[in-house]
């Protein structure tokens, strides 16, 4: 048996109030693995901003950013925050 049908044994014999929590922390790893590419695609994106005459964010408007993003997951976890 391969690793991938062992698995899916494994998540077919949840039971189904514990799926939700599985398929939240497979969430959590994708969103996991694309952080560092994402991270590292903005530095090809500045030149661009600056041709069009976008300004730089302020440390206040990234910070407002951060808690809108936190706030809307914590909304759609239904409290949990996993920052």
């Amino acid at each position: 048996m391969s690793n991938a049908q062992a698995l899916m044994r494994k998540i077919e014999a949840l039971p189904p109030e514990r799926f939700s929590e599985f398929e939240d922390f497979v969430d959590f790893l994708t969103a996991k693995t694309r952080r560092p590419a994402a991270l590292d695609r903005l530095p090809a994106i500045a030149p661009a901003l600056d041709a069009a005459g976008v300004p730089p964010m302020t440390e206040d408007e990234s910070q407002a950013e951060v808690d809108a993003v936190r706030a809307a997951r914590r909304a759609r976890n239904g409290g949990a925050d996993r920052s």
